[in-house]
């Protein structure tokens, strides 16, 4: 099993997330998306896995979010991806990805999913 988790270590469902997994045998490899983010073709396969369209995976209370106006629903998944990819703090966390299967871990359960 192959497993990728994007992680976040200062947020304490990133932390649960992962300890979850660990506890469940899983030794994930782990991404530090805030200073390694996904590419966009990478991001958009994982919102794709997620099966929620980009704005599933934003987070609308940063900064970046108001800024970048990414409330405009007219904007289109493109965009809303490329601002994540430039703007990764706008990724939700965590994710975690296994096969072509991918899930956030809100609540960490959620993730189990996958498994």
């Amino acid at each position: 099993m192959s497993v990728t988790i994007y992680h976040n270590p200062r947020c304490s469902k990133s932390r649960q997330t992962l300890a979850l997994l660990e506890g469940k045998g899983v030794k994930p490899q782990i991404v530090l998306y805030l200073d390694n983010p996904p590419s966009v073709s990478e991001l958009t396969a994982i919102v794709a896995k997620l099966g929620v369209g980009a704005r599933g995976i934003i987070r609308t209370g940063e900064a970046a979010y108001k800024e970048l106006g990414l409330g405009d629903i007219s904007k289109p998944d493109a965009v809303v991806i490329k601002a994540m990819v430039d703007n990764p703090i706008l990724i939700e966390r965590p994710i975690v990805v296994n096969g072509a299967k991918a899930a956030i871990g809100r609540p960490p359960e959620a993730v189990l999913s996958v498994l």
